[in-house]
């Protein structure tokens, strides 16, 4: 059986084919953000009057991922506000390093679901109650 010739498929070098390819592409995308910035710099985008740190506006709102937190620092003192969440994402972090026998009864396991439930359902309505205040 004669020994048959594999074709070898045809291959391109990294360098310096695809490397200037590559190098062509960041001075391109380079030159885009300089241009955009010499538009910006011409002229600028303003919205409104700039940002006074000295004068908050009253209708200032958070996002909405932050509106049940807000709206519980209006019921609470400030500091007990903040250091509730605080506290509340050190103890989630802890506790499978507490918590490591196994359940045998089915009843902590449900005071646990109930607890979670009752403060889920709490965070949504302060959510709700801060969007709509």
């Amino acid at each position: 059986m004669p020994h048959e010739q594999v074709d070898q498929e045809e291959t391109i070098p990294f360098f310096p084919d695809q490397f200037m390819r590559e190098f062509r592409v960041m001075i391109g995308i380079i030159a885009i953000a300089v241009i955009i910035g010499a538009i910006g710099l011409i002229k600028p985008v303003g919205l409104e009057e700039p940002a006074d740190p000295f004068n908050t506006p009253a209708h200032v709102k958070p996002e909405w991922y932050f509106l049940g937190l807000y709206q519980l620092l209006k019921f609470i003192p400030k500091t007990t506000g903040v250091m509730i969440p605080i506290i509340g994402v050190a103890i989630l972090a802890i506790w499978p390093f507490l918590d490591r026998k196994k359940e045998t009864n089915l009843k902590p396991t449900k005071i646990r679901a109930i607890v979670v439930a009752i403060g889920m359902l709490v965070l949504i309505a302060l959510t709700i109650w801060g969007g709509i205040s």
